[in-house]
């Protein structure tokens, strides 16, 4: 059983499709990269399943998102990426817990 939800444009040649699926005869929710080319049609390896049992903890992460949290900074317009160089984390920061879902 698929049962297709959605998909967002990604670029000119991918979608990223979220679909209920039953693969392996576990349900759960599948996000993917769709990719439409000359050379390839079809689902790539790029993405993500969360099964059902881990369902409602991943809606509770999603839903955790405020839409002030994804305003964009400059009121709509796109900023041009600037390459930004990540500090390295010390041991403490690096063995710190996230919080389980």
């Amino acid at each position: 059983m698929e049962k297709d939800i959605g998909k967002i444009r990604k670029n000119d040649t991918t979608d990223i499709i979220l679909r209920i699926d039953d693969f392996g005869g576990r349900k759960g929710v599948t996000i993917r990269e769709f990719v439409t080319s000359d050379r390839y049609t079809g689902f790539t390896k790029s993405g993500v399943r969360i099964l059902s049992p881990d369902f409602l903890s991943f809606r509770e992460m999603i839903n955790s998102i405020s839409l002030e949290d994804m305003k964009d900074v400059e009121g709509g317009e796109k900023k041009e990426k600037q390459k930004t160089f990540k500090k390295k984390e010390t041991k403490e920061e690096a063995n710190e817990e996230l919080p389980d879902y």
